[in-house]
């Protein structure tokens, strides 16, 4: 897969990069996809439910009345889970939802990700971003340039880049992402992925699967 490399101000530079086949076109599997998304999902979860059971309610532990001859049931304290007040039972208590998922998987699922954007022609190959102070507006401008302002964007770069962290923090629908940490549910969630030249030369060397 080829594409221009467009500088900020949306304009062809005259070079090109190409992008592998093995990551942006093969046939996604929509399974692992399925699978990458609910994990990720799954791990932001905080799963700090809780409950308190009969023994954590407030109340006197002293038996209502005698076991037998009441003609009524038989009775514990106060805290009984059947009275209004009492302790709940099988509630939820804190966990986690997290699960465990193949590294094998994660990478298909990404890879099946990437080659859905790569067949809607929503990836951008851009020159390497270069903000000496993190302004808002600058990025903004990229952004109406590349004709993606009003598009949830994700810049994907090959190394943290502070002004760029900080001009897209601002604005709702733009963000970047380190290549080594950008996941399956990200690439989804996106409209447009935009790679910096630098970032696309990695993967055209496949040295990220």
């Amino acid at each position: 897969m080829q594409l221009e490399v467009l500088d900020i101000k949306g304009q062809k530079t005259g070079r090109t990069v190409e992008l592998p086949a093995e990551i942006f076109g093969i046939e996604p599997n929509d399974h692992v996809i399925y699978l990458a998304v609910k994990q990720y999902l799954a791990a932001r979860r905080t799963g700090t439910h809780k409950v308190k059971t009969r023994a954590e309610v407030k109340g006197a532990s002293r038996k209502l009345h005698k076991q037998k001859g009441t003609g009524g049931a038989r009775k514990g304290n106060i805290r009984n889970p059947l009275y209004k007040g009492g302790g709940t039972i099988f509630g939820p208590k804190p966990h986690s939802y997290d699960f465990k998922l193949n590294r094998k998987v994660k990478d298909l699922a990404k890879i099946s990700a990437l080659s859905y954007k790569a067949k809607d022609s929503a990836i951008l190959v851009v020159e390497d971003i270069v903000i000496d102070v993190p302004k808002t507006k600058t990025i903004l401008d990229i952004a109406k340039n590349l004709n993606v302002e009003d598009k949830k964007t994700i810049f994907v770069l090959p190394e943290y880049n502070d002004s760029l962290y900080l001009s897209t923090r601002n604005v709702p629908n733009l963000t970047s992402s380190l290549l080594a940490d950008i996941n399956t549910y990200e690439v989804l969630n996106a409209d447009v992925l935009v790679l910096t030249e630098s970032t696309a030369k990695i993967f055209s060397e496949n040295e990220v699967a």
